[in-house]
C-alpha cells in the first residue's frame, strides 16, 4: 500500500484563515470558534505541513498599536520556532474592513489608497522579518458593479502606481521579497480588475520593476472563469512568473467555493499535479481552501489531512502515468513529442519552407490518436492501471 503521509519536503503550507475560518457567510454566523494561530501552527506541523501563511489581520486586529501586534505575535514567533515551520508568504487584508468597500490601491478615495499602502509597507517589513520569499496581492475588492463608478484606466494606473512603490521600497530596503498577484474574476465585487492570469501578465509588463513581480494562481478563481488551471499554470511558468501557487477545489464556474484539494474537478487537479511536479515550479504547495461549515475541529483537520493526502494521491497517479510504456507510445502515436521540436530546422530559409512539399490530404486523413492517450490518463486517474 503507497505511503501517503506528508512530510516537509513536500513543502505543504497552509493560510491560517483557511483552517481558522469560522464558517461564516452570506448567509450564516460563526460556526466554530476562533482558532488561536499558534495552536493552528502545532496541529499543522503535527499533520506534516511544512509551513504557514497569513494575512496581518488573521494574527493581530485590524487597527492594532505596536504593542498590541507584538504580543499577538509572539506566541506565533513561539510556536513558529517550536515546530520549525516556515512561513513562506505574507499576505494583507485589504477588504475586511468596511473602509476598503471600494478597494485599496483603487479606491476612488485618495485617503483610502494612501491608507492601503501605509498597511501593506508595514506588512512587508513583517514579512522580511519571518522570512517570507513571497508576498501576495489579491485584489479582492478592487473592481466595480457599475460602469459609470469606476474610471478602470485610471484605476489601472493606481493599481500600477501602488505595486511600484511597494517594489520599490522592497529594493530600497534590501529584502529579499517578490511579489505575487492573485487574479480572480469576480467576488466579492462585480468585476474584478486582473480577473484572471492573462490580465495579470499583461499588468505585470507595465510595470517599472517587473522582474519582482509574478503570479499566485488559484485553482477556484480560473475555474470560476471557465479556465482551465493547469494551462494557466504553463502560461505563467512559460513567462518566469510562477512565484506562488493556491491550490483547492472547485466545480465550474459558480461562486468561490474553496473545496479541500482534490475534492471539485478531479480530472483539472489529476493536470495540476502534472504540471506542478513536471513543470519547474519548486515552491509550496500553499492550500487556500475553506472548511464546510459543516464540520466541527475534527472535520476541519480531517479536511486538512485530506488536502495534503489527495495532493500525494495524485502526485503517485501521475508519476504511474508518465512512467506507463503504454503511455509512452500513445504520446508518440499522438505526436505530443513533436510538439517540441522548433517548426524550423536551424538556419533553414524561408524560401526552404516555401517549397517544402506537403500533402495536406494525406495529412488529413490521420487522426490524432489523443483518445487512446486520454484514455490511459483516465484509467490512471481512475486507478484501474
Amino acid at each position: 500500500m503507497p505511503d501517503f503521509t506528508p512530510t516537509r519536503e513536500d513543502k505543504f503550507s497552509f493560510g491560517l484563515w483557511t483552517v481558522g475560518w469560522q464558517g461564516v457567510d452570506v448567509f450564516g454566523s460563526a460556526a466554530r470558534p476562533p482558532l488561536d494561530p499558534a495552536d493552528a501552527v502545532h496541529k499543522l506541523a503535527e499533520l506534516g505541513a511544512y509551513g504557514i501563511t497569513f494575512h496581518d489581520n488573521d494574527v493581530f486586529a485590524f487597527g492594532a498599536g505596536a504593542g498590541e501586534k507584538e504580543a499577538a505575535l509572539k506566541p506565533l514567533r513561539e510556536a513558529l520556532a517550536a515546530t520549525g515551520l516556515a512561513v513562506p508568504m505574507i499576505t494583507t487584508n485589504l477588504f475586511s474592513h468596511p473602509v476598503f468597500r471600494d478597494g485599496g490601491f483603487t479606491n476612488n478615495d485618495r485617503d483610502v489608497r494612501r491608507f492601503a499602502l501605509r498597511k501593506v509597507l508595514d506588512n512587508l517589513d513583517l514579512a522580511a522579518e519571518l522570512g517570507a520569499r513571497t508576498f501576495v496581492c489579491w485584489g479582492g475588492r478592487e473592481g466595480a458593479e457599475s460602469g459609470a463608478a469606476k474610471d478602470i484606466r485610471a484605476a489601472l494606473d493606481r493599481y500600477a502606481e501602488a505595486v511600484n512603490v511597494l517594489t520599490r521600497y522592497i529594493v530600497d530596503s534590501g529584502y529579499d521579497l517578490r511579489i505575487a498577484i492573485e487574479p480572480k474574476p469576480n467576488e466579492p465585487r462585480g468585476d474584478i480588475l486582473l480577473p484572471t492570469v492573462g490580465h495579470a501578465l499583461a499588468f505585470i509588463n507595465e510595470l517599472e520593476r517587473s522582474e519582482l513581480v509574478g503570479l499566485n494562481p488559484e485553482v477556484g478563481h480560473e475555474e470560476m472563469a471557465g479556465l482551465n488551471y493547469a494551462h494557466g499554470l504553463a502560461q505563467a511558468l512559460w513567462h518566469g512568473k510562477l512565484f506562488h501557487i493556491d491550490l483547492n477545489g472547485q466545480h465550474g464556474p459558480r461562486f468561490d467555493q474553496d473545496l479541500r484539494f482534490g475534492a471539485g474537478n478531479a480530472r483539472g487537479a489529476f493536470w495540476t499535479v502534472d504540471i506542478i511536479e513536471s513543470g519547474g515550479y519548486d515552491g509550496p504547495r500553499h492550500f487556500d481552501f475553506k472548511p464546510p461549515r459543516t464540520e466541527d475541529f475534527d472535520g476541519v483537520w480531517a479536511s486538512t489531512a485530506g488536502c495534503m493526502r489527495n495532493y500525494l494521491i495524485l502526485r503517485g497517479k501521475v508519476r504511474a502515468f508518465r512512467a506507463d510504456p503504454e503511455v509512452q507510445q500513445a504520446l508518440t502515436a499522438a505526436r505530443v513529442p513533436e510538439l517540441s521540436e522548433p517548426t524550423l530546422s536551424p538556419g533553414e530559409t524561408l524560401e526552404s519552407l516555401r517549397s517544402d512539399e506537403f500533402d495536406p490530404e494525406a495529412a488529413a486523413a490521420s487522426g490524432m490518436a489523443f483518445e487512446q492517450l486520454d484514455q490511459l490518463a483516465l484509467e490512471h486517474l481512475y486507478g484501474v492501471r
